[in-house]
């Protein structure tokens, strides 16, 4: 007995696939254009007409035998996906979205595979894929098919430019202020982050690195007070400057780091809203107004200044991958130790990071200036509960699931929080381990986060919301430094005058060229107008270059 399989052409299947995308994977947008045309519900309804009949019309160019099926799954699956990830955490799919979901590691894709996800995708992907696959598309001869379709094209494509048309003035002052809208259509700002990804990725294949600061020279401020110096700079991961008590947070997430006499600037913000854009963009020679994925591979950046300098450089991590900072210096994946004390499942705690430095001021040489990177896992979520030990759990209740829709926002907040007093801790020691060196060792501490995150604010959760749409929680960053006596004694740095800068405004941008400053690093690229540090600096410091340090040749 033959399975029934009903008929259908292949005009009518792709209009009700057209109809099931905008219909059932497109609540995020269709949510938040009712409350950006409030007041112009008619011209929403007429973007929605327009949007299905621009859908008909590609998928009715895509409706030819042996494609048609495939494609329509694709898209199928590819809105179906992306919905969730919309839906349930507010995500902007577009190419640097696409970009750190591509370079994530299997620990971090486990935390997001829940009942949820899976349940979404067999309602919203899978179900619908299957029932494409069932019906039987009926298909007509080849030119009274081309004719019968471009009956269809062209009609939906004067149709929707008509609409356009009389709706351009309520459209145009719209989109100008909210650009953010058609960010969330499924599935066609999915497809067009893909597209300029595999663009990005494409052109930018073959690109090597230029040699950026092979001028520069360590300065003698060190030598001449008998010391040596070692800077560790510990980039965070997604901690967001609002939930750090020493900025006024009503929760006492830095009970540790307030006993320490560090420096903390309270106006930091990030180059971007997620790890692989902001983490080669910190290191950067280049501002964030002028930085672009491929300028930063295309030139060398902070480290390779350092080693040019002769200051061993070393960089160990906790997290995904340097982005390609760390290419050209010594690097570690701490997470391929496997160390059972800390790691789990493919992702370690971060007190990792504080043994192995441990190891590290246990073995180096006694001469010589240093300079080591630690990167943190950090507050990645969704599972904040996997990121701190138990004794850590100290706000509670907490989130222990990686579903949020498991939990209150408070609930959220409170794993979060949790995470932020483990940082504390980890920093903390950090600086223990610091002010416990040789005396003839001078040490400092620079911890910046790469990005914030959304704790459910106005819909929006975790990060990656791109940058001109994005909230403050995402792009305000903690940033904290200490300083040994000797550091800032031989570097000349007042800390009466360091911690009267508290409240001025930074940013990633200035990173590059205060690292530069605290290791006393002369050379063409340094930028003192862009160290943190250079205004409360005693004495002659690093020497600059005569041309703009943000513009190399």
């Amino acid at each position: 007995m033959k399975l029934y399989r009903p008929r259908v052409g292949s005009v009518t299947l792709a209009v009700l696939v057209s109809a099931y995308m905008l219909a059932f994977t497109n609540s995020t947008f269709l949510d938040k254009g009712l409350r950006t045309f409030a007041g112009h519900e008619a011209s929403f309804a007429a973007l929605i007409g327009a949007v299905f009949l621009l859908s008909v019309a590609a998928l009715t160019a895509l409706s030819v035998k042996y494609l048609i099926k495939p494609a329509f799954i694709l898209l199928v699956l590819i809105a179906g996906s992306a919905s969730y990830f919309t839906d349930a955490f507010g995500t902007i799919i577009d190419r640097e979205m696409i970009q750190s979901a591509l370079v994530t590691t299997s620990g971090e894709a486990r935390n997001l595979l829940t009942p949820n996800l899976f349940l979404h995708l067999a309602l919203y992907a899978l179900l619908p894929s299957l029932l494409i696959g069932w019906v039987r598309v009926v298909h007509r001869p080849f030119a009274s098919k081309f004719l019968r379709n471009m009956a269809v094209i062209l009609p939906c494509l004067c149709g929707a430019l008509a609409i356009v048309a009389l709706n351009y003035a309520t459209f145009s002052s719209i989109f100008r202020e909210r650009r953010d809208l058609m960010a969330t259509l499924n599935p066609g700002a999915p497809i067009a982050g893909a597209v300029k990804y595999v663009q990005t990725v494409t052109k930018d294949r073959d690109i090597v690195a230029a040699p950026l600061g092979t001028d520069a020279r360590q300065g003698t401020r060190f030598a001449a007070a008998g010391q040596r110096s070692l800077t560790v700079i510990v980039v965070g991961e997604t901690a967001r400057a609002m939930n750090f008590s020493l900025n006024g947070y009503s929760r006492n997430t830095n009970p540790e780091l307030s006993e320490r006499n560090v420096l903390n600037f309270s106006r930091t913000s990030s180059c971007g809203t997620a790890t692989a854009v902001s983490l080669p963009c910190m290191f950067s020679v280049y501002p964030r107004s002028d930085y672009s994925t491929s300028r930063g591979l295309a030139t060398q950046n902070l480290v390779d200044v350092l080693s040019h300098a002769g200051i061993a450089v070393d960089w160990f991590d906790n997290n995904t991958g340097s982005k390609d900072v760390a290419d050209r210096i010594r690097y570690e994946f701490l997470p391929d130790t496997n160390d059972p004390r800390f790691c789990m499942g493919g992702e370690c705690k971060d007190e990792i990071l504080v043994e192995r430095l441990k190891t590290y001021l246990h073995q180096r040489p006694k001469t010589g200036n240093a300079v080591v990177v630690l990167h943190q896992l950090g507050s990645h979520g969704p599972a904040y509960f996997k990121r701190y030990p138990p004794e850590f759990e100290r706000f509670k209740p907490a989130c222990e699931t990686a579903q949020f829709a498991d939990c209150t926002q408070e609930e959220i907040v409170a794993a979060y929080d949790n995470t932020i007093l483990y940082t504390d801790h980890i920093l903390s020691d950090i600086i223990d381990l610091l002010k416990a060196e040789d005396p003839r060792t001078a040490t400092a501490m620079v911890y910046m986060s790469d990005h914030g995150e959304s704790l459910g604010e106005d819909g929006l959760y975790l990060h990656g919301t791109p940058y001109f749409m994005a909230p403050e929680a995402q792009t305000h960053v903690p940033f904290v430094a200490w300083l040994s006596d000797g550091f800032a004694k031989a570097g000349g740095l007042a800390m009466d005058c360091l911690r009267g800068e508290r409240d001025q405004p930074f940013s990633h941008d200035n990173l590059f060229h205060t690292v530069l400053g605290l290791a006393d690093v002369s050379t063409e690229v340094y930028d003192p107008s862009l160290d943190a540090f250079a205004a409360c600096r005693r004495g002659p410091g690093p020497i600059a270059g005569e041309g703009d340090a943000r513009t190399p040749s």
